[in-house]
């Protein structure tokens, strides 16, 4: 498998055929070997396997109950899936995999994790009672063939409803959140407040800040004073959760195909539905960058935690009082974090949760935790040293070999082309399907102030049209930006039409839109129009 040079005895890089059988030798040559021998499966996460380095990518919605997070995946679809049920009261009581297959049914919990070909075998650990909850729906569906979307429980306030689950709630929402490529929580802007699982539940997520969205869903039922309101309390609420410097990206809508019931904010929830919806477009194109970088993730965690093992194997007695010293050396934890720290020059955020791998020792025989083994930490050195730079130049290569891969279908469609996609008709587009030059409107306006310029053989020269032009208070980057636009032949002199155009976008810029790349059909003059554009 290893492509090793033999005159030196040094490593060369693995050489790979692709990023995804890269990133499954790599797992399985190196990282592997480390995370078996000090049992990184039974405190962190399971092993990896082929079908999770070669799943589409995953969306995970999670909310409280009732915020629309089925609705949500049906607007996507634009189409009903197996086992969907919606309603104001808490319906969707199980982890739904939404899936692309040609035949359209369920596939129950027990078998999903037995298919090799699903990336969810290793949910088994979590027993019956959650994969009784746990269910795969396939459909034939556009969106689908690009992305998979998994729907979770509502989840409730109250301690006996979080109690009767039956699993570990939150371990099983980790579980998904380390292998998705976008986690979405979902908010009802008429309920804000967040249960202490809810609570639990995002703080289960801390490690997957990147992958964080948050949605705040039927914006539409309040008013833009309230919306207001609601929005500061949002984000003050998850910054007491989320601790992070940076705010939490957060997306204002109403993710539905109803009507949307107060309109004032329309424009708002369009511009924020296409951020949305371009952002889970994106997933497919940096899906290889993704599990690129959760194995990078993975593999510092799992150095970290063979320097725990170890460092807590060395401090044990070989004899006499092993279970007072297991004590003192697991309330100490924080000291031996500190140790590692030093000695091996690590990051501090590197290190697990100290109360959770506290926990988790109490139930360990520290005499069986094995010795420091030098090799299997210099395979995982070499590999975050050598090999990810090799893979990172693969994909790179994959992306520019698929400039155009993106989610396609469904909802995503219906506002990419035509009058209804978003800023269709507005700013630089403004005439964009009307007979008439759309700058004639205002020219006798635009004519009154060249005329008093002095045009010289029906042209205004650059340094008196600049004199005019500042008067609009734009930076000098922006109004160099549209004299290249306006001066459409390339003289270096505007005539009327190309002033009466320079002004129309200096306009445009002042309504608050971008200015265009490349000067619009629609905006070339029409005594220009036929002229190639240099």
């Amino acid at each position: 498998m290893f492509s090793w040079s033999k005159g030196n005895g040094k490593k060369d890089p693995e050489l790979f055929q692709n990023v995804s059988d890269g990133l499954k030798r790599l797992y399985r040559n190196k990282l592997f070997p480390l995370e078996d021998t000090y049992r990184f499966h039974d405190f962190h996460s399971p092993a990896l396997e082929d079908a999770d380095f070669d799943n589409k990518p995953m969306v995970l919605l999670v909310g409280q109950y009732s915020t629309g997070k089925t609705t949500f995946i049906r607007h996507l679809m634009e189409q009903d899936f197996p086992g969907m049920r919606i309603g104001p009261e808490p319906t969707t009581d199980s982890f739904i995999a939404v899936m692309h297959g040609e035949q359209e049914g369920v596939i129950p919990g027990n078998a999903l994790v037995v298919d090799p070909k699903k990336p969810f075998r290793k949910l088994n650990a979590f027993g019956n009672a959650f994969l009784n909850r746990f269910m795969c729906a396939q459909l034939k569906n556009p969106v689908l063939e690009s992305i998979s979307i998994i729907d979770t429980p509502g989840i409730l306030s109250g301690e006996k409803q979080r109690i009767s689950r039956g699993y570990d709630f939150a371990a099983v929402l980790e579980w998904f959140a380390e292998r998705v490529d976008r986690i979405i929580l979902l908010f009802d802007a008429h309920k804000l407040d967040i249960s202490d699982e809810f609570s639990e539940v995002i703080k289960a997520l801390k490690n997957h800040e990147d992958k964080m969205r948050v949605v705040l869903n039927k914006a539409d039922q309040i008013s833009t004073q309230q919306l207001m309101r609601v929005y500061g309390a949002l984000m003050w609420s998850l910054g007491k959760i989320i601790n992070t410097p940076e705010v939490v990206r957060v997306y204002i809508g109403s993710f539905w195909a109803q009507p949307l019931l107060v309109t004032d904010n329309r424009k708002l929830f369009e511009a924020e539905e296409q951020d949305l919806f371009r952002d889970i477009q994106s997933l497919p194109r940096n899906a290889a960058l993704r599990k690129l970088n959760d194995l990078i993730k993975r593999a510092r965690l799992a150095k970290v935690h063979a320097y725990i093992i170890t460092s807590l194997k060395k401090e044990m007695p070989s004899v006499f009082g092993k279970d007072n010293k297991k004590k003192e050396l697991i309330s100490n934890l924080g000291a031996i974090y500190e140790k590692i720290e030093k000695e091996h020059n690590i990051s501090p955020g590197d290190f697990p949760n100290l109360k959770k791998m506290q926990e988790q020792l109490v139930g360990q025989d520290f005499n069986k935790f094995p010795a420091l083994k030098p090799k299997l930490l210099e395979s995982v050195e070499d590999m975050l040293a050598n090999d990810i730079a090799k893979l990172m130049t693969l994909v790179r290569q994959e992306e520019a070999s698929m400039p155009n891969q993106m989610v396609k279908g469904g909802a995503f469609d219906g506002t990419m082309n035509g009058p209804f996609g978003h800023g269709y008709g507005e700013g630089a587009g403004e005439g964009i399907d009307e007979l008439e030059w759309v700058v004639g409107r205002d020219k006798p306006s635009y004519d009154e102030i060249f005329y008093t310029l002095s045009p010289v053989n029906g042209k205004v020269s650059g340094a008196a049209a600049k004199k005019e032009m500042l008067k609009s208070k734009l930076p000098n980057t922006v109004l160099g930006k549209i004299w290249t636009l306006a001066d459409v032949d390339k003289d270096g002199f505007l005539d009327d039409e190309e002033f009466a155009l320079a002004n129309h976008l200096i306009k445009v810029k002042l309504e608050g839109y971008e200015l265009p790349a490349k000067l619009p059909t629609h905006l070339v003059p029409p005594s220009k129009r036929g002229q190639e554009q240099q």
